[in-house]
Order: C-alpha cells, then structure tokens, then sequence
C-alpha cells in the first residue's frame, strides 16, 4: 500500500465513538438554609441587602441603592460531593463596570478549606442576567469539606442555591468559635470592593480568611461619608471591631466636622468595642499632580488631629492607621490610580492585619 492508499484508507474508517458522560441530576438547597454571613441586619426588604428595610427614605438615596448589593455576604457549608453548581438571581443587568470585571461585580467566587485548615481558591461562577444556572467546581473528590462562596460585590442578589449530585450531602458551616465577633467595615468605594478581580480578593474579604471570623461590608461606593443617618445603623451592629475608612470621599472640613461626633456616636453605644481610623490612601498619580496630593495631605492631617482631640477627651479605644503604606509606593497597585487592583488591595489587607492583630487580641 503506498502513501496515498494509506491516508486514504484513514479517511475512510469510522470515528471512534466519543462518549461524554451524562449530566448528574442535582438536588438543590436554598443558600438561607446554609451559613450566611457579613449581613449585620435581619429586617432587610431582600436577602442579601446589607441595611434593613427601615434605612430607605433615612439614609442618603445613594446609599440606599447601593445597600441593595450583596458586597461581603457569604455562604459557608461543608459538602461531600464531586461537583458543585449554582443558580441565583441579580437585579442590575450591568454585569461589570468600567474598573470592576462581570465575575467580581455580578458572579460567585468559591473558596475550599484545605486539608492544613487555609482557605484556597477554588472556582467561579461567570454570571448572566437576571439567572444563572453554572457549575463552579467538577471533578473534586467527594470527601467531606468545608466550602465558601462569596456574593457578588456590585449587584443585587434575590435568590441563591446550590445544587450537588443526588445522594451528595450538603449542610451548613460550622459554627464560629465561641465570642468571636465579626469584623465591621464602613467606608467607600475602595471598602465596597470596587477594582477587585473577584469577590474573595477585596482586603474586606481577605482579612475575614486571615482572622477566621465574619466580615461584614458597609462600602458605599461614592460615599462613606460618616453621615450621623448610616452611622446610627453601623452603631447597631455589636461587632469586635468598627473599621471607619471613609476618607476618600471626604473633604478636610467634612473629616474635621465629623470624625469626632461619629467616633462619639458608636461610643455612646458601645463603650468599650475598639474604633480603628483610617487615613484615606494616597491617591497614586500624586507624586506629580500637585493637587491630588495637597487634597490627601489635608485629609490626612485633619483625621490626626480628630484623632489627637478624641485622645485629649479621653475617649477610650480609639486606633489609627496611616494610609501612606496602603497602596505601596511604586504605583502598581490600582486600577486608575485610586481603585486598588488585586496586588493594591493584598497590600492594604496587610497594613490593616498589622493594626487590627493586637486590637482583635
């Protein structure tokens, strides 16, 4: 047989058939009925809102909107299984924004406790509008593990559930060790997530993993101001610490017009949960723009001497972080010089575990 006979005899033969295997039929739990976490409040007009129902027509429109965003929730549960697949519901059809990429703002981020008991990467889930039906993860080994999936940051959520093949189990997280409070954060875009690659990358999410413990996510993206109509809210959480990082949407006069009386207003409330304050970060074209950098010099110095008059009045627990070191110093940590990327915000949950390690002790 020459070469042409050859390759044409090839040709000729049937195709091996390819089989695929059949989809596993899924039995599905609503997310409510796992362990959700970083939502401070009960009475909220949808599942996943991170201010109740009575906040609307309170606190500024902007940041009633924004609440509606499920930034920082998360569902924990423990999963014997080879799969796992999610279908929820968004409300915003903007699946993404121009520094904020479809999976951090609309989709699911799946994490899975190791065998050493760190928390590791795992899976996405890439969204659609309003449904997505998507499997994370496949082809797991089906021993028992602990498993947590982050909400997304910039869009409503209404319905989350999670599927695993018939006769996989599926339950919820273990409990929290006993008195381990949650981690309170109130701020401003940069809090709300916004420049993160995905859900489980902001410093608000990282910290959560690094301290074990629940965090909740009051970033209002644009806002943040230390409004006294939010802090009332922020003030009727009982957390183990209050994270107040609302600089950058902040003028020097509004720092010094505020700070004190919200730092007062959590006090009165909780005499003795530690406050830690943070300067706004520097914005990163600053080395050259004059103004950009005088507007965070100001901001900077009036939170100091807020700071210095709380201490002189004796008001007990108060912390401080300087915002010099947030972003690092060679201007590769953010999105557009404000927004960090994922580096700027592994830079920021650094500088904040180093603050909040011996306050949380």
């Amino acid at each position: 047989m020459d070469r042409r006979q050859f390759f044409l005899t090839l040709s000729s033969a049937p195709l091996l058939a390819q089989t695929v295997p059949p989809a596993p039929e899924l039995q599905w739990v609503d997310a409510r009925k796992l362990t959700v976490e970083g939502l401070g409040f009960k009475d909220v007009k949808s599942p996943y809102d991170r201010l109740p129902g009575r906040a609307e027509g309170v606190v500024p429109p902007a940041v009633w909107n924004l609440s509606r965003d499920s930034a920082g929730a998360l569902v924990r549960f423990t999963a014997a299984t080879t799969e796992i697949h999610a279908r929820w519901t968004i409300t915003n059809k903007n699946l993404a924004g121009a520094n904020i990429t479809a999976i951090a703002s609309s989709g699911l981020d799946l994490y899975a406790k190791t065998d050493a008991g760190k928390w590791r990467w795992l899976g996405i889930g890439q969204p659609k509008f309003p449904d997505t039906d998507a499997a994370l993860i496949a082809g797991i080994p089906a021993a028992e593990r602990e498993f947590m999936v982050y909400l997304p940051l910039r869009n409503g959520v209404t319905s989350l559930e999670f599927g695993v093949p018939k006769g996989a189990t599926i339950k919820p997280g273990p409990a929290r060790a006993a008195g381990s409070k949650p981690i309170l954060f109130y701020g401003t875009s940069i809090t709300h997530g916004i420049g993160a690659s995905r859900a489980g990358m902001t410093h608000v999410a990282m910290l959560g993993r690094t301290f074990n413990r629940e965090a909740i996510n009051l970033g209002f993206s644009g806002n943040g101001r230390m409004e006294p109509e939010v802090l009332k809210f922020v003030a009727e959480l009982d957390p183990a610490v209050f994270v107040l990082d609302c600089l950058p949407n902040m003028n020097a006069q509004q720092v010094t017009e505020r700070t004190v009386p919200g730092v007062k207003l959590l006090r009165e409330a909780h005499p003795s949960t530690p406050i830690l304050l943070v300067e706004d970060r520097n914005i990163q074209s600053g080395f050259l723009v004059e103004a950009r950098r005088k507007a965070n010099e100001a901001n900077h110095a009036a939170l100091r001497e807020s700071f210095a008059a709380l201490e002189a009045q004796k008001v007990p627990h108060i912390f401080y972080l300087e915002g010099a070191n947030l972003l690092g110093d060679d201007g590769e940590g953010t999105v557009d010089g404000s927004h960090p990327t994922d580096l700027g915000f592994t830079r920021q949950a650094a500088e904040f575990e180093r603050v909040l390690r011996p306050v949380l002790k």
